[in-house]
């Protein structure tokens, strides 16, 4: 039956895996200030254009439908054009691999920095997630996807139960799965439960299941801090370049500069010719 499942898993997957067309990103990043502002530990949030990121978004109410891990160099992994693979993601089709930063320049997204975090914990959280480079992507996670596909409208209280998906196999893995577990094992908390406890009356925070992590939840999540590149290098609203602008001030030079017709051009240069 487990053949069944990924065989049926992977046709879904070739199909989820297409971009859509006509996507276009509201806000590309700036290549120089995202690679100057990403540290080690950071969560690198994705627009996706593929058929899967619809469904993500759909389910998560949210632009966000893909999560990276940015760990920085991992050892001496350069892509074929010596670009150093910094980020863990896992991905359909292929599983957790490494992957250069250029691969998400041309999309939106969006830096979640864990806060406090400390240098030997942040350390562990990137090595947990580069030791499983290799791993399958979960497919189960597909077939439940499935039920998207059938004109069916989603009550919103359903929708995060909808995204507990996945085999639970341990070398299976999914996205924001793959992340939650990273910072798990440190027992750093994204949007952990919290349950009251009548005996010590006080709440306790309960670490949610890997599986029911979605890509928006470390945007909203308290303990991670939204880090802007653009705002961290210095932003001037005085020093931007506004179209409208740039065509009036070129219409003022052109008020300065007197209309010559051409055969007076034609005379004013034969009589600055040299003789």
């Amino acid at each position: 039956m487990g053949w069944i499942v990924d065989r049926v898993g992977r046709l879904l997957a070739q199909y989820l895996e297409k971009p859509a067309q006509g996507y276009e990103p509201f806000t590309p990043p700036d290549p120089d200030s995202l690679r100057a502002t990403l540290k080690p530990g950071d969560v690198l949030l994705v627009e996706g254009n593929n058929h899967i990121s619809g469904v993500i978004k759909y389910l998560t109410q949210s632009t966000w439908s893909h999560a990276a891990l940015y760990v920085g160099p991992i050892g001496d992994r350069v892509t074929a054009d010596g670009e150093p693979l910094v980020l863990v993601e896992a991905n359909i089709g292929e599983g957790v691999v490494a992957a250069p930063l250029s691969k998400y320049l041309c999309f939106h997204t969006r830096v979640c920095r864990p806060i406090n975090l400390t240098d030997d914990d942040r350390a562990r959280v990137c090595a947990y997630a580069a030791e499983r480079i290799g791993f399958d992507y979960d497919l189960k996670n597909i077939l439940d996807l499935l039920r998207y596909l059938f004109p069916l409208p989603v009550p919103q209280r359903w929708r995060r139960r909808m995204i507990a998906l996945g085999s639970g196999h341990p070398t299976r893995i999914i996205c924001s799965a793959l992340i939650a577990q990273a910072f798990e094992n440190v027992r750093y908390p994204i949007l952990p439960k919290v349950t009251r406890s009548e005996a010590a009356r006080q709440e306790m925070l309960e670490i949610r299941h890997s599986s029911l992590f979605a890509p928006r939840d470390f945007d909203i999540s308290p303990y991670f801090e939204v880090v802007k590149p653009t705002i961290r290098r210095g932003f001037d609203y005085k020093a931007m370049a506004w179209a409208d602008l740039a065509i009036e001030a070129a219409g003022d030079i052109g008020e300065l500069v007197p209309f010559m017709p051409a055969e007076n051009e034609a005379a004013e240069d034969e009589t600055l010719s040299p003789a």
